[in-house]
């Protein structure tokens, strides 16, 4: 059983990425087909494009200029995503329109990835439970995900779940934690929040007021300026 002794009173957790996987990832499956394709990409490019799409999914200003050039069509949203993907591997124009239409149609037709949860998730919640612990998941989500929750076994586990949509606000923008905090009192120096995109998660929780976690089974910050850790294990040593 962990016993605070540092003011911390609530956890709230990211969801995708933090207690919510998907196996096989996108990210290792890109990277499998495109070396199965010809094209093979280093540790430290594959590292560079995972802080990229962090940052590109964090509410960035590039993802809301191509959300509205592309509004309503998704597959030229993604086929643009995938280019830019592409483009930051240094790949050859001519090996990005040779690997596009293969890319499509294989997560297309082909991938089946499965929701997964990090196993010490499942000794740790009820632990941080017992002790007292408030405990929340919020998410950058623009709609419900309470099957995801159910389908993992993690519902009964927190206090309270919300996504961002119903608060019409999103990650890093402080707001966003403001209904959690008033609904259950809390001051923001007595949350931790979990998460493992750190221009999303990071940065928005401390522009809150909250202590920020990194989560980063990637290893993708290692130079993180803030707590940081790669298992769920390690989280009792910040209580």
């Amino acid at each position: 059983m962990f016993s605070s002794i540092n003011g911390i009173k609530a956890i709230f957790f990211d969801l995708d990425g933090t207690l919510r996987h998907t196996i096989p990832s996108v990210s290792d499956t890109n990277r499998e087909k495109i070396a199965e394709w010809g094209v093979e990409i280093s540790d430290e490019q594959n590292n560079e494009i995972g802080r990229w799409e962090h940052s590109y999914w964090a509410r960035s200003a590039e993802l809301e200029a191509d959300s509205k050039k592309f509004d309503g069509d998704n597959e030229a949203f993604w086929r643009n995503y995938m280019t830019k993907r592409l483009k930051k591997m240094n790949i050859a124009p001519a090996e990005i329109e040779r690997l596009i239409p293969l890319l499509n149609s294989f997560f297309e037709k082909e991938y089946t990835p499965e929701n997964w949860a990090p196993p010490e998730i499942y000794t740790l919640l009820p632990q941080l439970r017992e002790a007292g612990y408030t405990l929340a998941v919020l998410s950058n989500r623009r709609s419900p995900f309470m099957d995801i929750m159910d389908e993992l076994s993690l519902t009964e586990h927190f206090d309270a779940v919300m996504f961002a949509g119903e608060v019409g606000s999103w990650k890093p923008n402080p707001a966003v934690f403001t209904p959690l905090l008033e609904r259950f009192e809390l001051a923001p120096e007595e949350v931790l929040y979990i998460g493992d995109n750190y221009y999303a998660d990071v940065v928005g929780s401390r522009k809150a007021g909250l202590v920020p976690v990194l989560y980063d089974p990637r290893e993708l910050f290692p130079d993180a300026d803030c707590a940081r850790i790669t298992s769920f294990d390690a989280l009792g040593e910040m209580l």
